[in-house]
């Protein structure tokens, strides 16, 4: 932890020098425990940096009070409502990269492309299946209902985006790769400092582990959100069913399921007046 403490706060310092000092730049706050533990850390150094927050509409009641507890916040709202965004793309299912890869199915009528994307290609003796959906989702397919994986984009990325654009502020983020195999690819791939492309950003924790965020927080007395401790893993979107599956197996209950119990308004709206419910009985999902 000591170590890995050090190379954070290191990894803060030369991004915020980097781009002039603190007032150039922010934190990502959603109001979990990873930004909470990134936001500690880098007010402990730079007291006066922003945190952004993008309310999406539909957090938890919980994170919302807890975001709201903290000083120097914004928070950003999306464009287009949740609602909007899967009655024109879709829903997001299993993971982002295999909601993508249906969509970009779904989405062309080149077949060369749709064969790409059930079974990848090979050149050289060597089979690419990265974008490829996994033959166990193939049924997701034929659904009736759209699948995309543009939520996060319509309702996260955007506002970043736009408030980047507006203030020049370059933000740090609470990801890490331990995260997906995605980001793990990612970072593996430009580091935890990304400044030459045309979104520059940080990934402090990058190579930190649930376990270390734990550590941290018990170690400095970091007070979470109190939805932790309804016995949900992780927060985020209320109506996301990326992990679903990760979920049931590891503990028994997905987010639904538990929803039902800790917040039914919430469920109610998710799974009867959004829809969820035909997507869920679609994929044998229990809720």
């Amino acid at each position: 932890m000591k170590n890995k403490l050090k190379q954070t706060q290191d990894t803060i310092h030369c991004w915020v020098e980097a781009w002039g000092g603190p007032e150039n730049v922010y934190v990502a706050f959603s109001g979990g425990k990873d930004s909470t533990v990134l936001l500690h850390i880098a007010r402990t150094l730079y007291p006066n940096i922003v945190a952004v927050f993008s309310n999406t509409g539909l957090e938890f009641p919980e994170i919302i009070k807890f975001v709201r507890t903290f000083d120097n916040i914004v928070e950003l709202r999306p464009r287009i409502p949740f609602h909007k965004v899967i009655e024109r793309y879709g829903w997001p299912v299993v993971s982002k990269s295999v909601s993508m890869a249906i969509s970009r199915y779904r989405n062309t009528k080149d077949p060369a492309v749709k064969q790409y994307r059930k079974h990848g290609r090979t050149v050289g003796g060597k089979k690419y299946t990265a974008g490829t959906i996994p033959k166990k989702w193939w049924y997701l397919i034929d659904s009736e209902f759209k699948i995309s994986e543009q939520c996060c984009t319509h309702l996260k990325k955007n506002p970043f985006t736009s408030f980047e654009r507006r203030t020049g502020l370059k933000p740090m983020l609470g990801i890490m790769a331990s995260d997906s195999n995605m980001r793990l690819r990612d970072i593996n791939s430009r580091g935890c400092n990304v400044y030459d492309t045309k979104k520059p950003q940080s990934r402090p924790l990058a190579h930190w582990s649930e376990k270390d965020i734990y550590d941290y927080i018990k170690e400095f007395d970091i007070p979470i959100c109190s939805v932790y401790s309804l016995g949900y893993q992780r927060t985020g979107c209320v109506f996301c069913m990326y992990g679903l599956y990760q979920e049931q197996e590891k503990a028994g209950i997905n987010r639904f399921q538990l929803m039902k119990k800790t917040h039914p308004q919430l469920y109610n709206y998710c799974i009867n007046k959004l829809g969820a419910k035909e997507v869920l009985d679609f994929m044998k999902i229990p809720y």
